[in-house]
């Protein structure tokens, strides 16, 4: 696949002043539903979230909507920030790269089904939508130039045939095109961008997270895109919901408007199903309060050891 078909559809900074942190990476255990822990950051004077975001490997969404009223840019000295680093894994098959639009989050899980390694994402704007389904790597693409085609060229008409690599390539250092004609996994010349929408349709990974991907990833790796806003699994013997903002919502959190969120579709229906499996009692005031603050954390919703008979009805 030549570099021109790869990158026909893609595209759409602040410099960091912190050092990137490695990508978050787990060793699997057997039955494991979730990997990762929620911690806590005491800023300094000198913080703000975009850093924050960074440094721990995290999109500028979900650290916004884990941290509902504070100022992203001046936190301040002594502010206790939540670093949403806990992660239920998507209920599709492990193998090969998952992503979750809703989640604004990719994750990659290498052959031998031992570790997953899981990484920030930048999602498409309000409008576009990347493809659902399954398609596969067909091409790594080191040092790719971009095409604007005729979609973006119409919105900005002085942009010229192509751009080369380089600081101003909106591709990044490196890319992995998809069998999906047009669509890329790729980096970013704008990482400010990562936990956002701003993509034409390819999803965007922080420069050092790209690097990572494409080092690791054959040609031929199968690849899922999934769009789940509410995540429910039994991690053990208590059910965990969580609730990630809406395209919409996230738009709001990234103008720095308040979020004026509202649960997704079937929400109690699909929190009765899972939790039926199991006979667990469902706290519906927990899963009410995820439903309304859609901050993307999974919350304890229901638990077997409290259950007498069955689950309550939604």
């Amino acid at each position: 696949m030549s570099s021109r078909v790869g990158v026909a559809l893609c595209a759409a900074a602040l410099a960091i002043a912190t050092t990137p942190a490695a990508a978050a990476q787990f060793t699997l255990t057997a039955g494991a539903r979730a990997v990762g822990a929620v911690e806590t950051y005491v800023a300094a004077a000198s913080d703000n979230l975009l850093d924050l975001a960074r440094r721990y490997d995290l999109g500028y969404t979900q650290l916004i909507a884990a941290n509902p009223g504070i100022d992203p840019w001046r936190p301040g000295a002594g502010r206790a920030i939540r670093i949403p680093s806990y992660y239920l894994l998507p209920d599709e098959p492990r193998r090969g790269i998952i992503v979750n639009l809703a989640e604004q989050r990719l994750f990659y899980f290498p052959p031998g089904g031992h570790r997953v390694e899981t990484f920030p994402i930048g999602t498409a704007v309000h409008g576009l939508d990347s493809p659902l389904g399954t398609t596969r790597v067909v091409a790594k693409l080191p040092h790719p130039t971009w095409y604007p085609p005729a979609s973006i060229r119409a919105e900005r008409p002085d942009l010229p045939a192509a751009i080369p690599p380089g600081p101003d390539d909106p591709l990044g250092a490196y890319a992995l095109a998809l069998a999906w004609p047009g669509y890329l996994i790729h980096g970013t010349n704008k990482p400010d961008g990562i936990g956002r929408n701003v993509s034409h349709g390819c999803v965007h990974l922080y420069p050092e997270d790209i690097l990572r991907l494409y080092r690791e990833v054959p040609v031929g790796t199968p690849v899922r895109v999934i769009d789940e806003a509410a995540e429910v699994e039994w991690v053990g013997d208590t059910l965990f919901l969580a609730v990630h903002p809406s395209k919409a919502e996230a738009d709001q959190l990234d103008s720095g408007e308040r979020m004026t969120p509202s649960p997704p579709p079937r929400l109690r229906a699909r929190v009765a199903a899972i939790a039926a499996e199991r006979g667990g009692q469902v706290d519906w005031a927990a899963v009410e309060r995820a439903g309304r603050e859609r901050n993307g954390i999974p919350v304890p919703v229901s638990s077997t050891s409290t259950m007498a008979s069955g689950a309550s009805s939604p």
